[in-house]
């Protein structure tokens, strides 16, 4: 009997995004404006600028009132707009308006039949359809065999809300496809639209272009850093007039390696303190607190000096604030001299974006029109002042009630990215090992997790897939075949079109990718036909998102030690910590 049955082995071009793309097709592409401004000599032979265009573009057409992007899904793709207008919506329309649905669920009876049916050997392809793509979305209209939710009273919709007209030769959505989080705004097409999306991998490799990322920059400023401004608190209120005169006078900054999973492992063996000290440093407590940044997007480690060293106090996520208390405290102060400067210290934790805004801006155009309730409360024991030196604080976390010693590992460790990150109280656990049978038992005899990773005292975070809010595993994909979920946010792993090349399992900076060999259904292990070399296929823990009672782990544990949570949101962990800990 045959063991082993040679294929071809899947290429890094085989699955370009459409096609039917040609080579004349992409350099037509390249000759419009914004493509047009990208210099090919600054991409390496490997990935050449046309080959990018060709492997992740396609052109899409939209009809009048058709949704393009929908408000809170996550992002995969920019889009140029080759001819008409679209609008944004800065005001939300409703879920039923955007036709959003929940990602399909098995019955209980059919999860019932699946687990008992399951395959004889662990993850069994089908042959005939290695390679093949497949897309499912909301079915309202179908034009050109392509599926488009549209909004039937649409020109009522455009007089009731706010709206931003994008034009032809403009870009919209590159700011979630960059990094890979949820979408913002809705976007409808405004009569008829082309439109070329690019899918992130292409963007990403496109902003190697200093030109091209300046010109995508611009393009935020214009058409969507203020609706970014009225998300945060701060700035609700503001005139339209003083808004766009803010948006005005902010910088974009970005500090640290985009590639900083590269060093991880390494930088795992140091000493926290050097960790710390080799992170790139975006404001340093003592000095002056001329800023307020905003986190656009990655993590930040705020800090302290305790001693010769420094302490973690926290960490900054999308969305945060630093500089505020400190600026709105000088705001306050009789003259210049009692201002304070920054109090604690801000570093890169990898790689972030941050918008820069300058104190005397706040002062003159923001802070006139916040109500008095609303600012932060003045700094009443100030750590440095103008006058005396620094003064040691007492150690205690600003992370809700988790000790200082945690905090630190969360962020020396980077759970902090986690969404769904598991955790496994050690003193409840009796090593049954039901949770890993029941994953097995859901995934044709392969579980998709270890029950082993890095400890902090009785809680365990075992390498499980924790469908990061940075999903750098998704970056290197050649075939886009790891995508997150646009609805739920699952990160999960298309096998079809997974070639096997490790990008993935060699970039999680968790260790939390398997490359398995695969088969077919009679058992016989996949070769390459050249070399007979294996053909692998990468696996992880997808949060038995087909099931419907959700991830079987945590429901088979029989003693409560294990949960799945989101380790940026530190009230739920604070929660769950604390009631194991009684």
């Amino acid at each position: 009997m045959e063991t082993t049955l040679p294929i071809r082995r899947p290429k890094r071009w085989d699955k370009p995004l459409d096609p039917a793309l040609t080579q004349e097709d992409a350099e037509w592409l390249l000759s419009l404006a914004p493509l047009a401004y990208l210099d090919p000599t600054k991409f390496p032979k490997s990935t050449p600028l046309v080959e990018i265009i060709r492997n992740d573009c396609r052109a899409c057409q939209y009809e009048h009132g058709d949704v393009i992007l929908r408000e809170g899904d996550y992002g995969s793709s920019a889009f140029l707009i080759l001819r008409g207008n679209v609008r944004i919506f800065v005001t939300r329309l409703s879920e039923a308006q955007l036709g959003r649905k929940e990602t399909p669920r098995k019955t209980w009876w059919q999860s019932l039949v699946s687990t008992m049916r399951q395959q004889r050997f662990a993850e069994v392809r089908n042959t005939e359809s290695l390679g093949a793509t497949s897309s499912a979305s909301i079915a309202i209209r179908q034009p050109n065999g392509q599926t488009h939710v549209f909004l039937q009273d649409v020109d009522r919709l455009f007089d009731t809300h706010q709206t931003n007209t994008v034009k032809t030769g403009e870009i919209f959505g590159e700011l979630s496809a960059i990094n890979r989080s949820p979408r913002p705004f809705s976007v409808v097409a405004d009569g008829p639209v082309v439109l070329l999306e690019i899918r992130w991998q292409g963007l990403r490799l496109l902003r190697r272009d200093p030109g091209f990322r300046e010109h995508l920059d611009n393009l935020y400023r214009q058409t969507s850093l203020a609706s970014h401004l009225r998300e945060v608190n701060l700035f609700r209120f503001l005139p339209e007039e003083q808004l766009t005169a803010v948006a005005q006078e902010i910088r974009f900054e970005s500090y640290g390696e985009l590639e900083w999973y590269n060093e991880f492992e390494e930088t795992q063996q140091l000493d926290v303190q050097k960790r710390i000290q080799r992170e790139t440093l975006i404001a340093e407590e003592g000095t002056q607190a001329d800023h307020l940044l905003l986190i656009r997007s990655g993590f930040a480690r705020l800090s302290e000096r305790q001693g010769s060293g420094h302490r973690t106090l926290s960490y900054l996520g999308r969305g945060h604030q630093y500089g505020l208390d400190e600026i709105t405290h000088n705001w306050k102060a009789a003259d210049r001299t009692q201002f304070l400067p920054y109090q604690r210290s801000l570093r890169a934790i990898g790689y972030v974006d941050v918008l820069r805004l300058p104190w005397k801006v706040l002062h003159e155009k923001v802070f006139p029109f916040v109500r008095a309730s609303e600012m932060p409360p003045a700094i009443k024991q100030p750590r440095y002042e103008p006058t005396r030196p620094i003064v040691d604080s007492p150690l205690k976390s600003q992370s809700g009630e988790i000790e200082t010693g945690l905090v630190e590992f969360l962020v020396d460790e980077r759970l902090i990215n986690g969404r769904e990150t598991m955790v496994i109280d050690t003193l409840r656990c009796t090593r049954c090992d039901d949770c890993v049978r029941a994953c097995a038992t859901f995934h044709d005899g392969n579980p998709r997790f270890v029950r082993q990773g890095p400890q902090y005292g009785q809680w365990l975070f075992p390498h499980a897939c924790m469908h990061c809010s940075d999903p750098v595993c998704m970056i290197g994909c050649p075939t886009g075949a790891i995508a997150r979920d646009t609805n739920n946010g699952v990160v999960s792993i298309n096998p079809d079109t997974c070639i096997g090349c490790q990008t993935c399992a060699e970039s999680c900076p968790y260790d939390n990718i398997r490359m398995v060999q695969i088969s077919d259904d009679r058992g016989r292990k996949l070769v390459d036909e050249q070399n007979q070399l294996p053909i692998l296929q990468a696996t992880k823990c997808d949060l038995c998102q087909s099931h419907p009672s959700g991830p079987a782990c945590q429901r088979a544990c029989p003693h409560d030690a294990l949960v799945r949570v989101s380790v940026g949101d530190m009230p739920n962990l604070v929660e769950w910590l604390k009631r194991h800990a009684a």
